[in-house]
């Protein structure tokens, strides 16, 4: 299995710089690959251009420019060019299927903050000074760069990547290692419930409370924000001191909310996959859930446009992001497979109106959210647990119908 590690580094000045140079030569390698994929089509012969010919130029450009794209590792360089061809191939494929395009867009430097290396050993060695006491990862052009590494790498490094967040410099390392042992058998199994009043429900009747670190954040977030729009729109290398440091602010508190989202969805995951065999949970579309509603236009007046409810819906839509149920889910899959458990998802569909104790389903069978009372039978309990119970025991049945 593939397995990714994140450390910081600790550059000196001239490292720092360096890496900087590195970022805005390859984003305008990438940029200069779109544009030249962009005039190709323009073109009356429609030309495609694909990755093959573009990683073909990279001798020359390398030659033509030999004190920034010739200073760079040539594997970094042909990376960067696949990032570019895998946007446009993800262009192509929602086109063909329906979906809103979405053309790759040229990236400004502050928006290309990462740099693939293929291969530990070329342009870059993790680990490059194995008899120091202090870890290092050498770079093509940047040198040896001292690493905060706070836990052991397992298995041979695959990959490395360079990625920038505010000030701050990382090193993310893919390693393959062997499949780990699982984690003893509890003879336990859980469904459970995402939602916005309580982060989750489980089928036992425990809930997890909702953090809502977006919210939590939210004042501080609005007033950096108020002071960041004080100042008018900037390159970043013709900002004034003052108008970076506002900048910084409100990346530094969103980059915080960020941390803590993770942290809280990574502690609850490892929680259910240590205590629990089996877990089903809802197969969420949550794009979907947190799209905005469609404009209803007026038939008795021509550019005018009915109530749609969009701004109770974005009040929703915010609360679906705060609470991050795709980090969640993205990660419980990752951490049940590292662990040997099942993970279920099962349609979402009537699980908070079926009565777990008749089976009877009905719209009033739920008059609250949290309320639920069967219309049929009397039935009644909190509206999440009901969902949980119902999500449990349609994974089951799905286990049962699919053994492995």
């Amino acid at each position: 299995m593939i397995r990714a590690y994140k450390f910081l580094m600790r550059p000196n000045v001239r490292q720092a710089q360096a890496l900087g140079e590195m970022l805005q030569d390859h984003c305008s390698l990438y940029n200069g690959a779109l544009q030249e994929r962009r005039d190709a089509y323009r073109h009356v012969s429609k030309t495609s251009v694909r990755y093959g010919m573009q990683s073909a130029q990279l001798k020359d450009i390398r030659a033509f420019d030999p004190e920034r794209q010739g200073r760079w590792s040539f594997s970094s360089q042909q990376a960067t060019l696949r990032r570019l061809d895998k946007a446009m191939q993800a262009f192509f494929r929602r086109v063909k299927s329906g979906e809103t395009p979405g053309y790759p867009r040229f990236r400004g430097v502050t928006w290309f903050d990462t740099v693939d290396f293929p291969k530990d050993g070329d342009g870059c060695r993790w680990d490059s000074t194995p008899h120091d006491p202090v870890t290092r990862v050498r770079f093509q052009g940047v040198g040896h760069v001292r690493v905060h590494q706070h836990r052991a790498v397992a298995g041979r490094v695959k990959t490395v990547s360079v990625k920038r967040e505010g000030r701050k410099w990382f090193v993310v390392l893919s390693a393959e290692q062997d499949q780990p042992e699982p984690l003893p058998a509890t003879g336990s199994v859980v469904g459970i419930d995402l939602g916005i009043a309580n982060f989750l429900a489980d089928s036992n009747g425990g809930f997890v409370p909702n953090p809502r670190h977006g919210r939590r954040a939210a004042q501080k977030l609005q007033a950096a924000q108020q002071a960041l729009s004080r100042f008018p729109r900037r390159k970043a290398k013709d900002r004034t001191a003052s108008h970076q440091r506002a900048v910084e602010k409100v990346a530094q508190l969103h980059g915080k909310v960020r941390r803590q989202r993770l942290d809280h969805a990574h502690k609850t995951a490892l929680g259910l996959v240590r205590a629990h065999d089996v877990i089903a949970h809802e197969g969420l579309k949550i794009r979907n859930m947190s799209r905005a509603p469609a404009p209803k236009p007026d038939p008795g007046r021509p550019g005018a446009f009915l109530p749609n409810g969009a701004a109770a819906k974005a009040g929703l839509n915010t609360s679906i992001s705060d609470a991050g149920w795709g980090v969640f889910l993205t990660i419980l899959h990752a951490k049940a497979e590292s662990a040997g458990r099942e993970v279920i998802a099962v349609d979402p569909r009537n699980t908070s109106r079926t009565c777990p104790a008749c089976g009877h389903t009905a719209k009033e069978n739920r008059p609250t959210q949290e309320k639920f009372h069967c219309v049929a039978c009397g039935h009644h309990a909190h509206a999440d647990t009901v969902g949980a119970t119902n999500v449990l025991r349609a994974g089951l049945v799905r286990r049962d119908a699919n053994p492995a």
